[in-house]
């Protein structure tokens, strides 16, 4: 299953981001123990006021070929696990997110 929700307004994506990660990146899909599919990212930037959740947000939207401003986190501000919603047309963003997502071999850290 897909770890994004198609919407009228685009899709919600949920993230489970690396801080000080080394490089700024999708690394892939991951399947969390509790079942749940996530969108595995890392940012260089360090979780503290706010600057992982900025390079995540320009991250996303570099990746998906939309302005900063349509990136919103809508939840997990202050987590690891991110909620996080994308304005736009979802069948693009979709496909766009797949191939961003599913070209990075998955592995294990």
């Amino acid at each position: 299953m897909d770890p994004w929700r198609y919407s009228s307004e685009g899709i919600s994506i949920a993230l489970r981001v690396t801080p000080r990660g080394g490089r700024d990146d999708i690394d892939g899909i991951e399947t969390l123990a509790n079942g749940r599919s996530v969108v595995k990212v890392r940012v260089r930037a360090i979780a503290e006021g706010g600057e992982a959740n900025r390079a995540v947000t320009e991250l996303l939207a570099k990746a998906l070929g939309v302005p900063k401003a349509r990136v919103k986190i809508l939840s997990g501000v202050t987590s690891r696990l991110k909620q996080v919603a994308v304005d736009g047309d979802p069948k693009i963003l979709g496909e766009t997110l797949r191939k961003a997502a599913c070209e990075k071999p998955k592995t294990k850290d």
